[in-house]
């Protein structure tokens, strides 16, 4: 586990009903902070492109200050982003960062929404995005968050009218927010969707603008603001005793794979809302003009009489003297014809009178998971710390017939526990995010339930519903099945009880390098997801390929074993790629699924169900040297990679550099975002350019640019400028402008065609400026830019050779893409001269 600790608020516990959080113990300032949002009837939307692209100040002034519902609508999940803190990439990453994304929700006391949008990478306008993206879908995906969530202001985080000034998918949000801004109240738009949600229209929608989008702070000093609207941030809240920026800072510090760690900030602070549709407020509140209080529903004068009773003299010593009036008020609401507010406040109410009660209903199962017809046993807890008069009636397994009915009255502070066996359907369906149950594609995510789209994640996998009478109310409450347990270096910890199937299969290497004709011996690992798992298993594979035996027995006695079993695989003659896929058959049923675990301290464990399979490639390839050192940067798997291809690679420790202590390796590489994430290296350069000058051959990869300049005054032996150029279209054109340079010619002969295949970009922050030591090796660019010659720099120092290049190697050697291996592989050889035999190669 990865090992963070991040504080996390309580005071948007209604909301924040997150799968496998710690249960929230509300204080009483809490609990009063809480009514006062109950009081409030009012929603706003904030829309952007990625986790990160909000602004928490924003959102968790309009949550904490205003006391409104807010919502951010990401269309995607940051899939086709970088991470700073794992390995986790593509898929994988969407997954961690929608969990990074409902942490900063709940801290600043946010909804999180999502389009089926899928986050290919960087766009440069947003013509290419659409290209990409299906427009109708995530069109469609916007208008039906906004005619699910109903809000009274959309706020778009980027400029509608700037296309090709920032990132395309940036200003694509914004273009998809303003044209769904008059479709979500068209019947004739999307009708499909008005079986679950009626027609809305938002009273007006918003720009964020800044100073930013005006180029500096004295333009937009100048700038006429008389449709602005002027927001001071920076207030602070005596009852949470934070201030709205503290809120903020902490919220986006949960965006840790992208390295927003940040300190907290105090003080008043200007933010500005640009009016694009609707009539501009008079003053600083954006819902002027809009009725949010109970009266806007029919029958809620008598609702917010009784709530604002109790908001104006709440007893912060005695919380639960309130509960017999929050019920009425909860009776009152189920009266109401309004489903929207009826749904929405019912949640809020009964969250609020648990609260005010200090009732503790808990559902823990004994394992984090258990299969399709499988049996769990659940413990049960539920503690009355009130003197009121309860009654648990019922406990109730909703989706099944597995149900308690103890009829007990809850003495004050005494707890009850009970236990109950939970039968688990042979038909019930799998935990793993529900956006990766069906392939996708490039640009979108295939989701067939039109009511799971826009949601941040899956339902829990089963919820125990608890009715209980207060004074003789009958109120139902509906709690996630979790698992609680403790480790005795951590403490009590929570976990998602999650359905898996009987068995997963794992290839560890994902891409298989075969660079003779030689057969290798590939692992599979069988993991047991009950007690008692025996088949057969067998790999599916490419015609040409040969694979024996052709089916292994397996058992396995006790659940979360893994067996390991060994396939012979033998690549045909010529270049040839496909995929192995293990297939585990038990009693005729068949499992090609991979599970993949994502655990972080600063979000619930996540599993994930993948297509078990792992790429073979047989390529001719030829290299020289045997040991590398890599220093890790960011994160990525390169090293990994290396090894396929026979190198020796050694993870440098940055602490350990001193002079000499490189020289005993053929080549040193430095992982990507290296000089930006390891303060190390700020002290170890010096020693780093004496390798080179020694007769080392130094590879950095790609920085983020102007990220590092405190540290460092130039991070090569010559002047280099890393600029923020980049070729996004993976396909573009390479051409090769050293074409006698031993970089494109050894061992490897380098063509235009091994730049085939490459995924999701070239490569990123290109250095614009270099010293004329350097030579450009490759020169491309995309469609109507001009030719971008910094993608792969050489310069000889000293007696060795240094290389920077910002290049996707780290995209492209995970994929198996044959150029790319042939082209690292004569970057580490640089300078040499002997070829490595291919007997020697690792096979």
């Amino acid at each position: 586990m990865h090992n963070f600790w991040i504080r996390t608020l309580t005071v948007v516990f209604i909301v924040s009903n997150s799968l496998a959080q710690k249960p929230q113990k509300p204080t009483s300032t809490e609990i009063h902070h809480s009514i006062k949002k109950l009081n409030f009837l009012g929603t706003a939307l904030y829309v952007a492109a990625h986790p990160d692209d909000e602004n928490t100040r924003l959102i968790s002034y309009l949550s904490n200050h205003d006391k409104a519902r807010t919502a951010y609508l990401s269309l995607t999940r940051g899939d086709g982003g970088q991470n700073l803190i794992g390995a986790e990439l593509r898929e994988l990453l969407g997954v961690l960062r929608t969990q990074e994304l409902q942490a900063a929700r709940r801290v600043d006391g946010g909804e999180q929404w999502f389009t089926r949008a899928n986050d290919f990478g960087y766009s440069k306008h947003p013509n290419e995005t659409l290209k990409i993206w299906d427009k109708e879908k995530v069109l469609g995906d916007v208008v039906w968050a906004i005619r699910n969530l109903k809000p009274d202001i959309i706020i778009n985080r980027f400029d509608h009218r700037t296309p090709g000034s920032t990132h395309g998918h940036h200003t694509t949000s914004a273009m998809l927010s303003v044209e769904a801004y008059d479709l979500a109240n068209d019947p004739k738009a999307y009708p499909e969707q008005l079986e679950h949600a009626g027609v809305w229209q938002p009273k007006r929608t918003f720009f964020n603008t800044s100073w930013w989008f005006y180029g500096s702070r004295e333009n937009f000093e100048k700038a006429d603001k008389s449709n602005l609207v002027k927001l001071d941030v920076g207030v602070y809240y005596p009852e949470l005793g934070l201030s709205n920026n503290e809120i903020a800072s902490i919220a986006s510090s949960q965006h840790l794979c992208q390295g927003f760690g940040r300190l907290t900030t105090r003080g008043s602070q200007d933010e500005y809302v640009e009016l694009l549709k609707g009539s501009l407020p008079s003053g600083p509140n954006l819902f002027e003009g809009i009725d949010t209080s109970w009266s806007r529903i029919e029958g809620g004068k008598a609702i917010g009489d009784i709530l604002y009773a109790i908001e104006n003299d709440f007893d912060f010593e005695n919380p639960s003297k309130h509960v017999p009036d929050l019920v009425k008020a909860y009776q009152l609401l189920q009266q109401t014809r309004d489903e929207h507010w009826k749904t929405l406040k019912s949640e809020e109410l009964k969250s609020i009178i648990l609260a005010c009660a200090g009732l503790y209903l808990e559902v823990s199962a004994e394992s984090s998971s258990t299969t399709p017809g499988n049996t769990s046993k659940l413990n049960i807890e539920v503690l009355n710390r009130s003197n009121l008069d309860v009654v648990l009636h019922t406990v109730q397994i909703d989706g099944t017939t597995n149900a308690l009915s103890p009829e007990l009255a809850l003495a004050e502070n005494k707890k009850e526990n009970l236990t109950l066996d939970l039968d688990v359907s042979n038909s019930q369906s799998t935990s793993d995010p529900y956006w990766l149950k069906e392939p996708w594609s490039l640009g979108m995510y295939k989701v067939a339930d039109q009511k799971m789209i826009g949601k941040a994640e899956n339902p829990s996998a089963f919820s125990a519903l608890f009715t209980l009478s207060f004074e003789g109310v009958s109120i139902s409450f509906m709690k996630p099945v979790i698992r609680r347990f403790s480790k005795p270096d951590q403490g009590e910890l929570y976990e998602p009880f999650e359905v898996l199937p009987e068995v997963t299969t794992e290839i560890v290497d994902k891409v298989l390098i075969f660079a003779s004709p030689e057969a290798k011996n590939i692992s599979v690992h069988v993991k047991a997801g009950k007690d008692g798992v025996s088949g057969s298993l067998e790999l599916g594979h490419p015609e040409g390929w040969t694979i024996l035996p052709e089916s292994i027995p397996f058992s396995i006695e006790k659940k979360g074993e893994e067996q390991t079993l060994v396939f012979q695989v033998t690549p045909p003659v010529g270049d040839h790629e496909g995929y192995i896929k293990p297939k585990a058959t038990i009693n005729g049923n068949v499992y090609d699924k991979e599970l993949v675990e994502i655990e972080y301290n600063h979000v619930p464990k996540q599993s994930i169900l993948l297509p078990s399979k792992a790429k073979v490639v047989r390529m001719n390839i030829q290299k020289t040297g045997e040991h590398i050192g890599y220093i890790v940067g960011a994160g990525d798997k390169v090293p990994e990679s290396l090894e396929q291809i026979g190198y020796q690679v050694h993870i440098v420790d940055p602490n350990s550099i001193q002079a000499g202590t490189l020289a005993k390796y053929d080549a040193v590489v430095v992982g990507i975002r290296a000089y930006n994430v390891v303060e190390q290296l700020k002290f170890k350069q010096p020693f780093l350019m004496e390798y080179v000058e020694n007769g080392g051959n130094l590879i950095v990869q790609y920085n983020t640019a102007g990220r590092w300049r405190k540290q460092f005054e130039n991070i090569a032996p010559y002047e280099l400028t890393v600029s923020r150029d980049r070729v996004t279209d993976e396909n573009a054109d390479v051409r090769i402008l050293a074409k006698d340079h031993s970089l494109v010619n050894f061992p490897n002969k380098i063509e235009e065609k091994d730049f085939e295949g490459w995924v999701q970009e070239r490569g990123l922050y290109f250095p614009n400026q270099w010293a004329p030591e350097f030579t450009p090796i490759l020169s491309m660019n995309d469609e109507g830019e001009t030719p971008k010659d910094g993608a792969l720099l050489v310069a000889p120092h000293g007696q060795g050779n240094y290389i920077y290049t910002g290049l996707s190697f780290f995209r492209e050697l995970p994929e198996g893409v044959s150029g790319a291996f042939k082209l690292f592989a004569n970057m580490l050889s640089v300078g040499k001269s002997e070829v490595k035999s291919e007997s020697n190669i690792k096979g």
